[in-house]
C-alpha cells in the first residue's frame, strides 16, 4: 500500500503571525506601562531621570541598574540623550563614556533583534528599483558604512537599530559601526553632562571648558560623517560600474 502524504492544513494569518502578535502586544504594554507611570506622577523624561539619578549615585548598584536601564530604554522608547547626559553628569567623562558604550551597543543590539524579528519575511529584495528598494539594498551591500554615518549623523539611535534588524542586515558590520560610530556621539553627551556643575531641577550651572570640549566632539562627529558618505558614494559607484560590465 502505497502511504498517503499528509497534507498539513493551511494557517490563517492570524496563525501564521501569533508570535509577532503576541511580542508586539507586550511591547505595546510595555511601553503603556511607562508612559502611565509618567503620566500619574505628572513626570517628563528629563523628571524621570532626575528620578533616576539618585539610584545612580549609589555605588555599583548604581552602575548596574544605569546599564540595565539603557539596555532596555529601546523597548520604551525612551530617549537616550537624557540617559547619556546623565550618566556625565553623576560618574564624570571618563567612567561615564565606558559604562554607556557598554550599555548602548547592548540596547542597540536589543533593538535590532527585535527589529529583525518582525521584519521576518518582509522587504525582500524582488530585483525592482523603487526607493525603498534601492535603500534596503544599499544598506544591506554597504552595511558598516551606512549604519556608521548614522550614527555620526546623530540620527535617532533607536530606529537606526530597529530598521537595520528590520531590513536584515548582517549584524558584526551593524554592531562593529554602532560601536564606533556612536563614540564622538557619546563624548559629545557625556562631555555635557559632565559639565554640568549643579543641577537642582531649574538652569544648571555649566563648567565652560568641558562644554566646549563636548561642542567640540560633536562638530568632529558631523565631519566624520562626510568623510564616510563621500566614502560610501565612491563604494557604490565602483559597484555600480562592475554590475554594468
Amino acid at each position: 500500500m502505497i502511504e498517503e502524504e499528509k497534507v498539513e492544513p493551511q494557517k490563517n494569518w492570524f496563525q501564521e503571525h501569533a508570535q509577532k502578535l503576541i511580542a508586539l502586544l507586550f511591547w505595546i504594554l510595555l511601553i503603556a506601562g511607562y508612559q502611565w507611570y509618567a503620566n500619574v506622577n505628572h513626570l517628563s523624561p528629563l523628571q524621570v531621570v532626575q528620578r533616576l539619578l539618585d539610584f545612580m549615585t549609589n555605588g555599583f548598584w548604581g552602575v548596574l541598574i544605569y546599564v540595565i536601564l539603557y539596555a532596555v530604554r529601546p523597548l520604551i522608547l525612551f530617549p537616550a540623550t537624557f540617559l547619556s547626559v546623565a550618566a556625565g553628569f553623576v560618574f564624570g567623562p571618563f567612567l561615564g563614556v565606558l559604562y554607556t558604550i557598554i550599555a548602548s551597543n547592548i540596547s542597540s543590539t536589543i533593538a535590532y533583534f527585535v527589529g529583525h524579528f518582525f521584519g521576518e519575511g518582509m522587504l525582500k529584495d524582488d530585483g525592482s528599483d523603487n526607493l525603498v528598494q534601492r535603500y534596503a539594498r544599499r544598506m544591506r551591500e554597504n552595511s558598516f558604512e551606512t549604519v556608521m554615518i548614522m550614527r555620526f549623523i546623530f540620527l535617532p539611535y533607536d530606529a537606526v537599530s530597529y530598521l537595520a534588524g528590520f531590513l536584515r542586515i548582517k549584524y558584526l558590520p551593524f554592531i562593529l559601526a554602532t560601536a564606533l560610530g556612536s563614540i564622538p556621539g557619546t563624548m559629545a553627551f557625556i562631555g555635557f553632562g559632565a559639565s554640568i556643575e549643579t543641577f537642582d531641577g531649574a538652569l544648571p550651572k555649566l563648567n565652560p571648558v568641558t562644554l566646549g570640549f563636548s561642542f567640540a566632539i560633536f562638530i568632529l562627529s558631523i565631519a566624520f560623517s562626510r568623510v564616510f558618505k563621500k566614502r560610501e558614494i565612491q563604494t557604490s559607484e565602483v559597484s555600480e560600474t562592475s554590475e554594468v560590465l
